[in-house]
């Protein structure tokens, strides 16, 4: 009989599934996946723990990710009374981005790992809907301003809306949603738009 090849001890994955959504055999799906991505750069021997990050570029071409979050600009799009014919996900890069410690889309395995475990089936609302904050909010303010608002009306409208009807639609959007008067949208401001989408927690999830 041959060697099965060891990818993790059984601490490491004992660590994985405390620490994500995730169970053991599916913990082993995703290197494989990752390990997919770019076979030359991967190793198949992760009990050393391997310094290995596969750039945004790879990422963003997943299928699972070109298809995802497509209902995310639906929820944007009824909440700013806009039409968008958005036929793939236009935030994949943001959404990488928002899970890679170097904010540039590089992703290690762990953060690989983390990336799919929030947008599991498993994960709690709250989680799901603060990495939906964080991926809208473009200049890392952690609030959701005029200008966040601008790029994505862009990047959902491809850019076909001109420059009034975009300061018309923030400025609504601002008004409808600013519980606090700040003129933008906090956390909690987001987190109570989203709550009149229904269907948030059973759409907003990857399966791998």
């Amino acid at each position: 009989m041959g060697n099965k090849q060891t990818i993790f001890t059984d601490e490491q994955l004992d660590a994985y599934q405390d620490c994500t959504f995730f169970t053991r055999k599916e913990i082993l799906r995703l290197h494989s996946r990752y390990h997919e991505l770019a076979p030359h750069l991967v190793p198949m021997d992760y009990t050393n723990e391997p310094d290995c990050k596969l750039p945004l570029a790879l990422i963003v071409d997943m299928p699972e990710l070109k298809i995802f979050f497509i209902f995310l600009c639906n929820i944007i799009c009824i909440n700013l009374n806009i039409l968008s014919d958005v036929q793939e996900n236009p935030f994949r890069n943001r959404i990488v981005e928002s899970f890679s410690e170097d904010g540039m889309g590089n992703l290690s395995f762990n953060e690989f790992v983390d990336m799919f475990s929030v947008l599991s089936e498993m994960a709690p609302r709250e989680l799901k809907a603060i990495y939906a904050f964080k991926i809208y909010d473009f200049n890392v303010d952690n609030y959701l301003c005029k200008e966040d608002l601008e790029k994505t009306l862009n990047k959902l409208t491809k850019e076909e809306l001109t420059p009034e009807e975009i300061e018309l639609v923030c400025e609504k959007t601002i008004e409808e949603a600013d519980l606090d008067g700040d003129n933008k949208l906090s956390y909690a401001d987001f987190e109570n738009m989203i709550s009149r989408a229904p269907d948030f927690l059973s759409t907003f999830h990857i399966r791998i």
